[in-house]
């Protein structure tokens, strides 16, 4: 390390033994891709409903009018095309893997569509799944698109680190729900993000409340909830919160996802312009 090191990797053209790896040149899209934003869906653990927010998020933004797209680098539990209804496998040119193509736009990718069968187990190795989502971004022919969500695995794992190496991110979305233990696990998620040097927009808190039919009343089942608290302790905005809605179950398991008549992330979706 040089004497006059800044310390800052991303400026500095030498080698150098303390050169941090979060600074390594990204990888390249195909020649005729375009992605202009990409945003990662993220949590500390799995079960919160990450895959549900970005599913919500991207079928969002296709309804304002923008082109949305899915990179579900979840490999060894994928649910976005379940979700979205797609059960077509992804089909190839000598250029470049074409993505699935949802009913109302939404471009997506996921290793469920390169298996014979969508129950076959992915056993494979962790420097084998981090290829897959390279693959992924580099070898997909994404089509002019505005907004691509990346639905990561839960946790701080290979392929969270991957993506934040590998792509150029613009910014994470935590999703939470209101559990204490959750609550612990992504400050995980949120000083890792910090370390990489990526941006933090916000927190979305998932079953944040269940709303009784007959009476109507707001009951907290996983307790009060804590996302406010928690993004004020980071100075990060609060971005949403999403109640337990057997409905929204019911379209997810039908691959219905883009029917559901959500008002919770409205404010998400207005402000990711804004925040990037």
């Amino acid at each position: 390390m040089s004497e006059n090191c800044s310390h800052n990797c991303s400026e500095c053209s030498s080698e150098c033994s303390e050169r941090t790896e979060a600074f390594l040149e990204k990888e390249k899209l195909n020649d005729k891709a375009k992605v202009r934003r990409v945003i990662g869906v993220i949590s500390g653990k799995g079960g919160v409903g990450k895959s549900l927010v970005t599913s919500l998020l991207a079928a969002r933004m296709q309804k304002e009018g923008y082109r949305a797209a899915v990179l579900d680098a979840d490999i060894t539990g994928p649910s976005i095309p379940k979700m979205f209804g797609v059960s077509e496998h992804a089909y190839a040119t000598q250029e470049a893997i074409l993505p699935a193509v949802t009913k109302t736009g939404v471009q997506i990718m996921s290793v469920n569509m390169m298996l014979d069968c969508d129950t076959d187990p992915v056993i494979w190795r962790g420097p084998v799944i981090a290829g897959v989502v390279k693959q992924f971004w580099t070898d997909v022919l994404w089509d002019n698109v505005d907004y691509m969500f990346v639905d990561m695995p839960p946790g701080t794992g290979d392929v969270p680190l991957t993506v934040f190496q590998s792509l150029p991110v613009d910014g994470i979305i935590v999703v939470t729900s209101p559990q204490e233990l959750v609550e612990m696990i992504v400050e995980k998620a949120v000083k890792m993000a910090e370390m990489m040097n990526v941006p933090v927009l916000g927190i979305v808190e998932n079953m944040s409340w269940y709303e009784c039919p007959s009476c109507h009343e707001r009951h907290e089942i996983f307790g009060k909830s804590r996302a406010k608290e928690l993004a004020a302790r980071y100075g990060i905005p609060s971005m949403g919160q999403i109640p337990m809605d057997p409905e929204v179950a019911r379209l997810c398991d039908c691959g219905q996802v883009e029917e559901v008549k959500e008002k919770w992330l409205y404010e998400v979706a207005a402000s990711l312009p804004a925040l990037l």
